[in-house]
């Protein structure tokens, strides 16, 4: 058997946690299968540690979407690209609540371990498209820039109206909440496609094909769509906040977002009935 064919299973200790026995469920068929090296860290470090000595083996992760997350970041971080064809095909088995495999589940994973492990064994790789940050870090999904929120502020007339409502026990209502335009500058492919000038109520990115697919909703005006390789979103002052997937990240000032590509074993395709 070449190193190849052998698996590093990592599991994380979140796993271990919530759900034991899925755990050992997926360990138990994995070993069955394949020549397997467990690995049992018990923090980032000690996960990452065991990634970095994988040596040929295929690296197979049971954990969530945080886990798979930070995995690929890892392999991303450590091979400079995942793009190119020695990067390793990721398998991974879901463990975790519902709500935290929510992107393995989108990625066509299937859910049971059991089920999972057999893919690992009998699957094919798949490549599968992303974006990547100038910091290395790594959007599995779609990202959004929403517009702050902000909550008007109480007046004394608005006190006045909560006192009575409270003495009379009338349902109190939460204050109103409007949405702020962001003042953005946004490019994608060193073409600009708006600037500080004109308030956007969001921006969206997302992968595929190969590229970024890039939505941009202005506060007033048709919305914008486009596809590029690379797509930077900057702003003056105060930075920005946007959320990627399980992440949310910043502040920052200025972040660039560049299409690329990965692989993850998933379940053959069953071939027609003839």
């Amino acid at each position: 058997m070449s190193a190849a064919d052998q698996l590093l299973v990592v599991i994380d200790p979140v796993a271990r946690r919530i759900d034991g026995e899925s755990v050992r469920i997926a360990k138990d068929v994995l070993c069955a299968g394949a020549q397997a090296k467990i690995c049992w860290p018990e923090g980032v470090e000690e996960f990452s540690r065991a990634l970095a000595r994988r040596g040929g083996r295929r690296p197979v992760v049971v954990g969530d979407d945080r886990a798979l997350l930070r995995t690929v970041t890892l392999l991303q971080r450590d091979r400079g690209t995942l793009d190119a064809a020695s990067a390793p095909a990721l398998s991974l088995v879901p463990v975790g609540t519902a709500r935290s495999v929510e992107i393995a589940r989108s990625l066509g994973v299937p859910m049971g371990a059991v089920a999972a492990a057999r893919a690992v064994l009998d699957g094919a790789p798949r490549r599968l498209d992303l974006l990547v940050d100038e910091s290395g870090g790594v959007v599995l999904g779609d990202l959004c820039i929403p517009a702050p929120v902000r909550v008007a502020a109480p007046t004394v007339w608005g006190t006045c109206r909560s006192l009575v409502r409270t003495l009379v026990r009338a349902p109190v209502t939460l204050p109103v909440a409007a949405a702020v335009a962001h003042r953005l500058r946004v490019e994608a492919d060193g073409v600009l496609l708006s600037d500080l000038d004109r308030p956007v109520a969001g921006v969206s990115v997302g992968s595929g094909d190969g590229v970024a697919h890039v939505v941009i909703q202005p506060r007033v005006g048709a919305v914008v769509r486009v596809r590029a390789r690379v797509v930077t979103v900057s702003v003056v002052g105060d930075g920005f906040r946007y959320r990627a997937g399980v992440v949310v990240g910043g502040p920052v000032r200025s972040r660039t977002w560049t299409a690329g590509s990965w692989t993850l074993t998933l379940p053959s395709p069953t071939p027609p009935v003839p």
